[in-house]
């Protein structure tokens, strides 16, 4: 695998930014930057992607982010494999920073049992290059819904036995609501 980027239009070398005022971009993608990460996303569709904002200077070596990504994403339905088209609107807001924040100790684990982490999670190293692509195909991935839903799509409930026999039902899958009716039962007899 190459580092070289396969836009690199996407791509801002950090020393030819302006360090006294913003730089915008606006980046309307074309049918092979769409299908570039159509397929990176693993996406049945994808049109209409805009991005635009702009990088301003903050403080003497760090740059914050605001951006705003526009797309409509066709996936297929988590139950039926339908096709559910959604449109994606939101708000970016990253600061790469030159200095960053190091860990106490990563190699500890937190009280849930999980590394620690920062607790911005808008915060990037600045390294000689800012790639705004990484930046557009990160934020779609996190807006895209999880676990997509045709409209009307219901998760049925199976039900599976050997030939000749009954079912389970989800009462049966229950063994303590059985308890609650024992109980008043036993109550009722005393």
């Amino acid at each position: 695998m190459t580092d070289t980027p396969a836009f690199p239009e996407f791509v801002l070398d950090i020393a030819a930014l302006a360090r006294r005022k913003r730089s915008v971009f606006e980046f309307r993608l074309d049918s092979a930057q769409l299908t570039a990460l159509k397929d990176e996303l693993d996406l049945s569709g994808l049109r209409k992607v805009v991005f635009s904002g702009a990088l301003t200077p903050a403080g003497k070596h760090d740059f914050a982010l605001k951006a705003a990504l526009g797309a409509t994403a066709v996936q297929p339905c988590t139950i039926t494999l339908e096709p559910v088209t959604t449109r994606i609107d939101e708000d970016i807001e990253r600061r790469f920073v030159a200095d960053l924040p190091k860990l106490t100790d990563t190699t500890e684990e937190d009280e849930f049992g999980g590394t620690a982490m920062l607790e911005d999670d808008s915060l990037e190293p600045l390294g000689r290059e800012i790639d705004l692509w990484r930046v557009m195909s990160e934020a779609l991935a996190l807006a895209l819904p999880d676990y997509p839903r045709a409209e009307g799509a219901e998760l049925g409930t199976l039900k599976v036995t050997e030939p000749g026999k009954e079912a389970m039902g989800e009462d049966d899958l229950k063994p303590f609501a059985g308890l609650a009716g024992l109980k008043s039962k036993l109550e009722g007899k005393s």
